[in-house]
């Protein structure tokens, strides 16, 4: 099966490398790796032209934020597994896609998810925060649970049957689009019980000076799908306590 991983990007010199390694490094070779850039301009082009071998899509180009380049780069997609890697990100290991090709095979799902971690800016080795998954139930849903997105990997087929990012949520869309495909009772999930990637802290999605504006994106997504209001959003925030808990 053929795996498409796409990574978007706007001014991250100091990062894109490591992530691009990452990729580039996978045991498992039937990997498609699309790069899309946002018209940088701090050095990030030049790295990712050292690694244009390994990348088999570049667009660099202005967009209309980060759903609307993720949206782009599946449009490009020609594998039978859409992941998504971000530019401050790595996979966790060597054998990371084998591992969610393998499983993903074997248990014929539509959609897999598992674990991941947070680590350190600058030293990546330092866990900070450990994301944990488990086997899906419904009923999670509203205690505000929903697995890390960059732990989900996706049949192609999801988006052409069920939709794309909404980009009128410019930094929540992922929440919207996850809890679209988890209530969904035709689209088969499996959960591997491994953890998938390393995300650095300190990047867009969690610093604390946006979190205000995602809860309120959170909390539209939240009414949109039925779930009770509030009550899913404290707990999605209060799930982050126990992440830090449980660190090693």
């Amino acid at each position: 099966m053929k795996v498409s991983i796409i990574t978007i990007v706007y001014n991250n010199v100091n990062t894109i490398a490591s992530c691009l390694e990452s990729v580039q490094s996978q045991t498992y070779d039937n990997i498609e790796h699309i790069v899309i850039d946002g018209k940088s301009n701090d050095g990030t082009i030049d790295i990712i032209k050292k690694f244009e071998k390994g990348i088999d899509v570049f667009i660099s180009e202005k967009d209309n934020g980060l759903y609307d380049a993720l949206n782009k780069g599946i449009g490009k997609a020609t594998g039978d597994i859409v992941g998504i890697l971000h530019s401050d990100d790595m996979f966790y290991s060597f054998h990371t896609i084998g591992d969610v090709v393998k499983h993903m095979k074997k248990t014929n799902a539509d959609l897999l998810y598992g674990n991941g971690v947070y680590v350190e800016r600058t030293n990546t080795s330092n866990i900070k925060r450990i994301y944990s998954s488990r086997p899906f139930k419904k009923a999670y849903l509203k205690y505000g649970w929903i697995p890390l997105h960059t732990t989900i990997f996706v049949k192609s087929e999801v988006f052409d049957e069920y939709g794309l990012y909404d980009e009128s949520y410019s930094i929540a869309s992922d929440y919207d689009i996850s809890l679209r495909w988890f209530l969904n009772t035709a689209i088969k999930k499996t959960f591997l019980d491994e953890f998938i990637v390393k995300m650095r802290l300190g990047g867009k999605s969690t610093t604390l000076g946006l979190q205000k504006k995602k809860s309120l994106q959170d909390i539209k997504i939240i009414k949109r799908h039925g779930l009770p209001g509030y009550f899913t959003l404290a707990c999605k925030i209060g799930r982050k306590i126990p992440q830090y808990l449980k660190r090693g």
